[in-house]
């Protein structure tokens, strides 16, 4: 039996959405307060490169899915329930609601002790009709979970802040690159915005609730703000010149989103709940969530305080996880690009190869460095593009970076893409997220040959779906020569160039191998 630094038995917690921004902050809170953790996930090698992953039990499954559900709920005490449909479609709602219901009765049937749900601050008197979709599935969802009879606790947060967060990085763009904004009707409602250490102090203090508490809780820090107080105080923090905000009524959550993916790395089908859900002032009616979970002192965070301290993790290049951390709704799973039994119909393949005058190691910090601030090593006019019509249609376009500047991991967002594997120092293979009429890969190599010299090896892979995907392909085959075959060429003279000259020291918050491409 293990156990927790009071003497108690350690508490067994199930966690779902381990992948995501909240999940993946969460588990090693868990761990620290001496809980034993298993993750529910649809892809557990996405946890694979996380520094608490050997310390944790992983599971496949899925929300959607009874018996995998059932099997990861059995012996657990604490259900932790992080997942949900934002932007994921017109129906996510439907989705939304059937999870909620499946993990319901399998948490009953498993006899869990307590479900913990982080859901959204909603508005008092407004009917639950005339809110956000967003809004209103979050409710629901916390509605269905404390009907499920296992005691539950449902926080309800609204602006979440802290380095990563989709609310953060909304606020930081918005504000650092538009002196002059003019700005939705929205920036005017009061809102009350929490630091996400204070979330994760909630979660894991919710853990410990007596067996008779079931109910929800709204959480907050102690400012009520309005938007626009917000981006004054984040201008100061950051110590910006003064911003100019002028509201414009007529801007409709559509345009508001649009607006908001034009300037920020947030894509619209993201930015479009974020800002429906501020059309209602979103302040706490109360703070009963101290009676069981105890304010230590300094806490809950003030705004700017969170601002600060999440303004540090991102120029010290310590963001731990990133609201794109979570896959994009309907971005292909399967097939592999390595299945031997591949049977999706053509599998087109742009091969490229390079001997390099480097060592395998350099080759492979350039091939792990690549992507954000570091570019593409060719064309970056081509690839702007590319990524501004990925915007366009509603994709996340190439404004997600990086989150960490020189090192990778099993399921991080890249630009447009996602990594999919890395064997480190051999093989990193990307999975694209743009909106494409078929699934495409990128794989680059760091490899020696048969005489011991040093290769980089490229493919890019592209499975198109119907005559669409079959015309994009061919349309856009005239130029990879230019794009992936001056990919190829400059990644192995930036590994040369890196050979050849001493390492400088890596600037802080820089990757070593953030150098320009010849």
């Amino acid at each position: 039996m293990t156990y927790a630094a009071d003497g108690t038995p350690a508490p067994r917690c199930l966690v779902t959405g381990a992948t995501g921004y909240i999940g993946g902050r969460l588990v090693p809170e868990l761990l620290a307060a001496g809980h034993r953790v298993r993750c529910l996930a649809r892809s557990p090698g996405k946890l694979r490169d996380h520094p608490w992953a050997e310390r944790v039990e992983v599971v496949r499954g899925d929300v959607t899915d009874p018996a995998s559900v059932g099997e990861a709920l059995r012996d657990t005490d604490v259900a932790y329930y992080l997942v949900h449909g934002l932007g994921g479609g017109r129906d996510f709602e439907r989705t939304d609601r059937e999870a909620a219901r499946t993990f319901a009765e399998q948490a009953r049937a498993a006899g869990v002790g307590r479900i913990v749900y982080l859901g959204g601050l909603t508005p008092p008197g407004v009917p639950e009709q005339a809110l956000s979709p967003h809004l209103r599935s979050r409710a629901e969802v916390g509605r269905i979970l404390l009907d499920s009879g296992v005691p539950t606790t449902v926080l309800r947060a609204a602006v979440v802040i802290g380095s990563g967060s989709a609310s953060f990085e909304m606020l930081r763009y918005l504000t650092e690159r538009l002196p002059v904004m003019v700005t939705p009707s929205w920036v005017g409602t009061r809102v009350q915005p929490i630091a996400v250490r204070d979330v994760l102090r909630y979660l894991v203090g919710s853990a410990r609730m007596p067996a008779h508490v079931s109910r929800a809780f709204d959480i907050g820090g102690p400012d009520v703000l309005t938007y626009r107080d917000m981006m004054v105080r984040y201008a100061a923090v950051a110590e910006l010149p003064k911003r100019l905000i002028v509201p414009v009524p007529m801007l409709t959550p559509r345009l508001s989103s649009l607006w908001i993916g034009l300037v920020t790395p947030v894509p619209p089908s993201l930015a479009r709940p974020l800002a429906e859900s501020l059309r209602h002032e979103v302040v706490c009616r109360d703070h009963s969530i101290a009676t069981w979970v105890p304010d230590p002192p300094g806490t809950p965070i003030p705004f700017q305080t969170a601002l600060t301290l999440a303004l540090e993790r991102v120029r010290e290049a310590r963001v731990a996880t990133r609201w794109s951390s979570a896959s994009v709704t309907g971005a292909p799973s399967d097939p592999l690009p390595t299945d031997p039994d591949w049977a999706g119909g053509s599998l087109y393949v742009d091969r490229r190869e390079r001997l390099v005058d480097a060592d395998p190691q350099e080759l492979w910090r350039v091939i792990e460095g690549i992507g954000g601030e570091n570019g593409w090593y060719s064309f970056p006019l081509a690839w702007a593009v590319r990524g501004r019509l990925d915007r366009l249609v509603g994709g996340v376009g190439l404004r997600r970076g990086r989150r960490d500047a020189g090192r990778l991991r099993v399921g991080d967002s890249l630009d447009f893409w996602r990594v999919e594997e890395i064997e480190r120092g051999r093989l990193l293979r990307l999975r694209a997220e743009m909106r494409l009429p078929g699934l495409a890969w990128l794989e680059m190599y760091a490899e020696r040959d048969e005489s011991g010299r040093t290769r980089y090896r490229q493919r890019a892979l592209f499975h198109p779906r119907g005559l669409l995907g079959e015309a994009y392909w061919w349309s856009v085959a005239p130029f990879h020569s230019v794009v992936f075959g001056g990919m190829a060429r400059n990644i192995a003279r930036a590994a040369e160039a890196g050979a050849a000259a001493p390492a400088p020291a890596p600037a802080r918050g820089r990757s070593r191998n953030a150098r320009k491409v010849p």
